[in-house]
């Protein structure tokens, strides 16, 4: 679930979910455990044949030690170097040949695989994936062609680009302690110390059925999958993973500030406030209400920030707040803008603070809520409407430690939440002793550097 939601009223809301259900064919969503503990979840999907597969490991870079972060990531990519059966960068040919698309993601929490192809080519992937699991050969002639695109990667994706450069320096700022405080792809110097060893590693530790998780969406039988799935992976032996040791990000104990100098055209300024994250889909309703008050903000272009600041007050020419209360590790409630000309970011922050403590004092009417809630339903509705997104949003669930089942739990939350709720997580967390502040300084432009592609077709998201 995320802030960033269609602009839709109740009627047409209302229209398209009654259509949608008229027209989708039903559905089932199914789990078997192989005997090695991979996990194996199925939802049929009969509308066209095509299935997705995604391969999701429960490792990301909450995972790295200091010293070799970014090695997930890096690792992600040396998944595609090949086996003694599938020599480099045949994969990547084999799913093409067979008319699928595949590609992979490293997040905080997580590393996934995944293909899009014919449903009569599941039993191809599926055998490519068993294969990777335990047999990728990791040599030193593919790691030093890999870390050098991998560098590259970092400095398009963030050390070129200021406001990238702002965010990872304020996480590095609001969290002391946590993993989280590190970005996914990794700081350069450890990057360019990397060794092909740190990766084998990595891989010797995490990459093992007991750690990993199938999810196939599609034109497909459950029990079909099932035994497909155990022919592939379920002769592959399970390992005993590393004990995962709390890492609680200890109490915030006063305001943060930091400023980023960086050749750029225009001021920002990024806010992030310590606040709860999910753990308890049932019995939670603090991160739900967070969510709410995030759709409040931001959620459309009559949302109250592009309304107050950008439209009425011309303060700002973007704002906007964000808060993904899903996740392994603790969570921030993210507040940006950018200065127009002639203002400042002090400006900008004293513009965000005022939005949010008018919700603290005056709370949000009953209809601005419920027109929230009906695009957040109605997002839900576009988005599941993808083979793609269901198997994503059914990975993401399962690796982050809930169930799938509570998907659909976490949606009726939402539509529970009240305008009290709202007030009251805005009252309660917004406070100075919360906050981690950054601004960008920008620096006179030298040069621009002309858009560029990615390095490689492997990237971090």
């Amino acid at each position: 679930m995320t802030a960033a939601i269609r602009v839709l009223c109740v009627a047409v809301f209302a229209a398209l979910w009654a259509g949608a259900a008229a027209s989708a064919a039903p559905s089932t969503t199914e789990m078997h455990t192989l005997a090695n503990g991979m996990r194996v979840i199925v939802r049929t999907d009969h509308r066209a044949p095509v299935v997705v597969s995604m391969v999701w490991y429960k490792v990301g870079s909450i995972d790295e030690f200091n010293g070799t972060t970014g090695v997930a990531h890096v690792l992600e990519h040396m998944m595609f170097k090949g086996t003694q059966s599938v020599p480099a960068g045949e994969f990547s040919k084999t799913v093409a040949a067979a008319g699928g698309r595949e590609n992979a993601f490293t997040s905080r929490d997580y590393t996934g695989y995944f293909q899009t192809l014919h449903k009569s080519h599941l039993p191809l992937v599926l055998r490519l994936e068993a294969d990777r699991m335990v047999n990728v050969i990791l040599s030193q002639e593919e790691f030093s062609k890999e870390i050098r695109v991998v560098m590259e990667e970092r400095r398009l994706r963030t050390d070129d680009q200021p406001r990238s450069a702002v965010y990872e320096r304020l996480m590095a700022t609001a969290l002391g302690v946590h993993p989280y405080r590190r970005p996914v792809i990794g700081w350069m110097n450890d990057l360019e110390n990397m060794s092909v060893e740190d990766a084998r590693e990595f891989y010797a530790r995490w990459y093992t059925p007991n750690n990993a998780i199938l999810v196939v969406v599609g034109d497909v039988e459950p029990r079909e999958v099932f035994d497909l799935a155990e022919r592939h992976f379920g002769r592959i032996k399970s390992r005993t993973l590393p004990e995962r040791k709390p890492q609680d990000e200890p109490p915030q104990l006063g305001i943060k500030r930091l400023t980023v100098k960086a050749p750029a055209e225009q001021p920002y300024v990024l806010m992030a406030y310590r606040v709860p994250v999910l753990r308890d889909p049932d019995k939670d309703w603090e991160p739900y209400a967070l969510d709410m008050l995030a759709g409040v903000l931001s959620g459309n272009e009559a949302a109250r920030l592009n309304r107050t600041l950008v439209r009425e007050e011309r303060l700002a020419s973007s704002a906007g707040a964000d808060y993904d209360g899903v996740a392994r590790g603790p969570a921030l409630f993210y507040l940006s803008a950018v200065p127009t000309a002639g203002k400042t970011a002090e400006q900008a922050e004293q513009g965000l603070r005022r939005e949010l403590q008018k919700i603290a004092v005056e709370g949000v009417a009953e209809d601005e809520l419920k027109r929230v809630k009906a695009q957040v339903i109605a997002s839900q509705v576009y988005q599941r409407d993808s083979m793609f997104y269901q198997a994503r949003e059914i990975g993401a669930t399962e690796t982050i430690g809930f169930s799938y089942k509570t998907l659909d739990l976490m949606i009726e939350k939402l539509k529970q939440v009240t305008p009290g709720q709202v007030q009251a997580v805005a009252k309660k967390y917004f406070t100075d002793d919360m906050l981690t502040v950054a601004y960008l300084d920008p620096q006179p432009v030298a040069g621009k550097r002309p858009p560029a592609p990615l390095p490689g077709p492997r990237h971090a998201q």
